[in-house]
């Protein structure tokens, strides 16, 4: 199977996801002092009301998993929301902030390499060739911070499950359509942080997260995890995981025009060669692929008659099959 060709209308949803990923990263620094799974799990439940609510006003029903479909939208939850924010946190305890975002800055070559075999294609030379120059520019944006083993072995973690996040959604993109994948993580993702909140936070942890915070939280709820994850999962199902990967170099970008305009920090000369970089990795790979010229023989006429090893237009048809 060829490459599919992209057209920017395919790109627009991810990259618009992506922006608001990255101008997350100051908000969701108010939910550090927050109980994790506890307020994880009301916003991940709260969006997939808000999902079903959205999805009933365009007129989207979804529909019901069965069979394995079970266990790719349980295994996305699993590691793509409750896995990667464990591991988010917890590592930022061995390692400065930046190393997970250099580990997850490394999600465009995993997808440009495991996407393409998930939907049956060969990895595209373009994207292979485009994935490297973004993760370079995202960790320019980034910077490297310290860590220790298990700060590594976190970042490492984090990596997973973020690429998971994605290929895991590829199986059942085509059934369940962006709308029902993100509805049916949400709330699977919610219910699994609920349990595991409950005995490891006890249940009064919700009365200790503050009025700021629970704003920071809706606002996770409604752009990051409701309209985000659709967009995203719509350019996935779009272009394909591998040509998507790459788009998640945007989320840096975003983050640091935030945190320049925000007044937090204002961007060094290393941030915007960075900036450059992912932009010229994005351009690379994901620049229109001219569609294959197939050649065709003309129809035969009184002039051009059937080649001389076809004694019939039957023959011309081919076996049947």
């Amino acid at each position: 199977m060829n490459t599919p060709s992209t057209s920017l209308t395919q790109l627009v949803p991810g990259m618009i996801g992506m922006i608001l990923v990255g101008s997350s990263v100051s908000v969701s620094h108010t939910l550090v002092d927050a109980p994790l799974f506890t307020t994880q799990a009301v916003r991940y439940l709260a969006a997939a009301v808000i999902l079903v609510l959205l999805a009933r006003l365009v007129g989207v029903r979804p529909v019901r998993p069965r069979g394995r479909e079970w266990l790719w939208l349980t295994g996305l939850a699993v590691t793509g929301l409750v896995l990667f924010n464990v591991a988010v946190v917890r590592g930022v305890a061995h390692a400065e902030p930046a190393v997970i975002a250099v580990a997850v800055a490394c999600v465009p070559l995993v997808l440009g390499v495991v996407g393409p075999l998930l939907e049956r294609r060969r990895p595209s030379r373009q994207v292979l060739i485009a994935a490297p120059v973004v993760m370079a520019g995202a960790v320019l944006v980034e910077g490297t911070g310290r860590t220790d083993a298990a700060g590594v072995a976190w970042a490492g973690l984090a990596l997973g499950c973020e690429a998971a996040f994605t290929l895991l959604a590829v199986p059942v993109l085509a059934r369940h359509t962006p709308w029902g994948v993100s509805i049916h993580a949400t709330w699977i993702g919610g219910v699994l942080l609920a349990v595991l909140g409950g005995p490891l936070e006890g249940p009064t942890a919700v009365q200790e997260v503050t009025a700021r915070q629970w704003v920071a939280a809706g606002y996770l709820t409604l752009m990051v995890t409701a309209i985000a994850f659709v967009l995203w999962y719509s350019t996935v199902r779009a272009v394909g995981a591998g040509r998507a990967g790459l788009l998640t170099g945007i989320a840096p970008l975003a983050a640091a025009v935030v945190s320049a305009l925000s007044g937090t920090g204002t961007p060094g000369p290393s941030v915007w060669l960075g900036i450059a970089v992912v932009i010229v990795g994005l351009v690379v790979g994901l620049r229109p692929v001219p569609a294959p010229v197939v050649e065709t023989s003309p129809a035969p006429t009184a002039a051009n008659p059937l080649p001389s090893n076809l004694t019939s237009p039957l023959d011309a048809s081919g076996p049947y099959l």
